[in-house]
């Protein structure tokens, strides 16, 4: 079965998320005169991410929206019974940092310049739709996905195999015809493939380059490789028919 699609993660494959949030955030304590105690920037930013990592996951739950999930953020790292407007004019002030601070992978543009003739390109994203939507356009390439799906609007988040399955149905494809690629091996990569997708595990760090792959998913240290290894490797593809 000829592949027909890419279907790509966003944050940390395309987007520098972890480069642009550290950037943003570290700039929005010293402009807030947030003291970041004994452990400096560093220990600062641990925190901010392992209170994003809680958060998100009740976001993904279902138990907090996307807003609400931004609130809870701002409490847990400042440690303060915010109001809700307080929350959110705290968080806003980090969000003008952050995005102040975005940008693309230098490989992220070429590849998918390079794809574009053969496949057809979309994105499954665990984040929410309208803020995935805006930040593909700040960075100048939401028009280069048919499609921008994420767990808000599907209703199933990664790895749950029914986001990567309605994700192709929204392509009218069938899994075996699409291929899945993002930075995380199992909830991006291994999911994929036992979803019927062909998983790309994108591996940035080469932390985990002696690793053991999981069978039936393929590795790449950046998305230059990608082109060749859907070509060469993996032997597939067809002609797009988005123009």
């Amino acid at each position: 079965m000829a592949v027909r699609a890419v279907l790509w993660d966003v944050d940390d494959t395309l987007f520098d998320y972890t480069g642009s949030d550290r950037r943003g955030v570290l700039r929005h304590l010293e402009a807030e005169g947030v003291a970041l105690g004994d452990g400096g920037a560093e220990s600062a930013w641990r925190l901010w991410r392992d209170v994003m990592e809680v958060q998100f996951a009740r976001f993904l739950a279902g138990e907090l929206g996307f807003r609400e999930h931004r609130r809870e953020r701002a409490r847990a790292f400042l440690g303060a019974p915010l109001g809700d407007a307080e929350a959110d004019a705290w968080f806003a002030r980090y969000i003008a940092h952050y995005e102040a601070a975005w940008t693309l992978f230098p490989d992220a543009r070429p590849a998918l310049d390079a794809l574009a003739p053969l496949y057809r390109q979309a994105v499954l994203s665990n984040s929410a739709t309208r803020h995935q939507k805006r930040k593909l356009r700040t960075l100048g390439v939401r028009r280069r996905f048919e499609r921008v799906l994420c767990a808000d609007r599907i209703g199933r988040a990664k790895p749950d195999p029914r986001a990567f399955r309605a994700a192709c149905a929204a392509l009218c494809l069938a899994p075996g015809q699409v291929v899945y690629v993002g930075d995380q091996l199992w909830t991006d990569a291994v999911a994929a493939r036992d979803a019927g997708l062909h998983g790309v595990w994108l591996d940035r760090t080469g932390e985990a380059a002696e690793a053991v792959v999981p069978e039936g998913v393929r590795r790449i240290g950046g998305l230059g490789e990608l082109p060749l290894l859907l070509r060469g490797v993996i032997d597939f593809g067809a002609p797009s028919t988005f123009g």
